[in-house]
C-alpha cells in the first residue's frame, strides 16, 4: 500500500471513529432548547437532525483538504490548541483575574511545555 493510500485510510478511519459522538451531541444540543421552548417533539427532533447533518459533510471535506495541506497541519493544530487554551482560561477559570490572569496562565503553560521538551 502506498503512503498516500495509507494516509487516506487512516484519515478516513479517524473521521468515521470520531463521527458518532460529536454528531449526536450536536443533535441533542440543537433539539433540547427547541423542545424546552414548547415546540413539539417532532420539530425538536428534526431541528437536532438538521443541525448535526452538516458535520459529516464538512468532516469529509476536511479529510480531503488535509491531504493538500499536510505540511501546514502542525502549525494549524498548534494554533487551534492555543485558541482552546485561551478560551478555557478566560471562560472556565473565572477567578483567574481577567486578562492578566489568563496571560499568566498561558505563560505558565508555555514555560511548562518548553521545559518538558528541553528536559525530555
Amino acid at each position: 500500500m502506498s503512503e498516500r493510500a495509507r494516509r487516506f485510510f487512516m484519515s478516513l478511519y479517524a473521521f468515521c471513529a470520531a463521527l458518532a459522538p460529536p454528531v449526536s451531541a450536536v443533535c441533542a444540543a440543537g433539539a433540547l432548547p427547541v423542545y424546552q421552548s414548547g415546540k413539539s417533539k417532532r420539530r425538536a427532533f428534526w431541528t437536532g437532525v438538521l443541525s448535526g447533518a452538516v458535520e459529516p459533510l464538512f468532516g469529509a471535506l476536511v479529510v480531503l483538504a488535509a491531504a493538500g495541506i499536510h505540511a501546514l497541519m502542525p502549525w494549524l493544530l498548534s494554533f487551534a490548541a492555543g485558541a482552546m487554551l485561551y478560551v478555557v482560561a478566560e471562560e472556565l477559570l473565572p477567578r483567574a483575574g481577567g486578562r492578566r490572569g489568563t496571560c499568566g496562565f498561558l505563560v505558565g503553560f508555555l514555560l511548562m511545555m518548553i521545559l518538558d521538551v528541553a528536559l525530555g
